[in-house]
């Protein structure tokens, strides 16, 4: 295992449609957690009609881009266009970063210079004890998929090599939601090593899951990360925006 031999800049980027109610809790945590570890954070404005801008902006260190494409992989496109870390952190706006993560981060890619994408489980902070286990399950039935296909990515909860991205074209903007985690970690995979580590634990919202439920929901991704890994592009084309 070779080793990075110069330190790695970080850009925290972080997407949001109407998010003002989660925003200013994630931001918090980041700047508990990693004030003086990341270059710079980012926060995109996915064209919101709310108060995510006013959010963002309470923040002084926080750089805050307007998106008017609606969407997450053109918002990931333009945080990855307006950054200019070593290292591209993805998190989304109704995470809660814990305490190490960012650490985490840095010394899984300085330690090893085949790493090019790093991603881990959610942990669901406000839904009940049982449905938060039952949740759970879906990261440890995904474990074989990872061990097979050689890949798996959280779309909430990674990192990637900018010079990885450079050499990927971005973000596939024709993908509209459902899939594009499975795609950013099929295409990365060309390059490098992409590890899906499960201490690397990331608590958000299990706002979808309530909605739309866990069988739901565990099906869809299933089914679109099959879709991505054996025909390179996602069934399912619509979503619908749960704020």
């Amino acid at each position: 295992m070779s080793a990075e031999p110069d330190t790695l800049s970080i850009s925290l980027i972080i997407p949001a449609y109407n998010e003002e109610v989660y925003l200013g809790a994630c931001l918090d945590a980041i700047a508990k957690h990693a004030r003086g570890m990341v270059c710079e954070v980012i926060v995109v404005d996915n064209h919101s009609t709310d108060g995510t801008r006013e959010v963002a902006r309470r923040y002084p260190d926080v750089v805050y881009v307007f998106e008017p494409r609606k969407g997450i992989t053109k918002a990931r496109q333009c945080g990855y266009q307006h950054s200019r870390g070593d290292i591209l952190a993805f998190v989304d706006a109704d995470t809660i970063m814990p305490a190490g993560w960012i650490e985490q981060v840095e010394k899984q890619f300085q330690k090893d210079a085949r790493l090019v994408c790093l991603s881990g489980p959610y942990r669901f902070y406000d839904l009940p004890w049982l449905q938060r286990l039952i949740a759970s399950g879906w990261f440890i039935a995904a474990r074989p998929l990872s061990l097979a296909f050689g890949y798996l990515v959280v779309g909430g909860n990674f990192a990637i090599r900018r010079a990885t991205l450079d050499a990927m074209g971005g973000f596939d903007l024709s993908i509209e939601f459902y899939g594009e985690d499975a795609d950013i970690a099929r295409r990365a995979r060309k390059f490098g090593r992409v590890r899906f580590m499960s201490g690397l634990v990331m608590p958000t919202s299990g706002r979808r899951l309530k909605r739309e439920g866990y069988i739901k929901m565990a099906s869809i991704y299933l089914v679109n990360f099959l879709s991505i890994a054996f025909a390179g592009k996602p069934v399912t084309r619509g979503y619908k925006d749960i704020r």
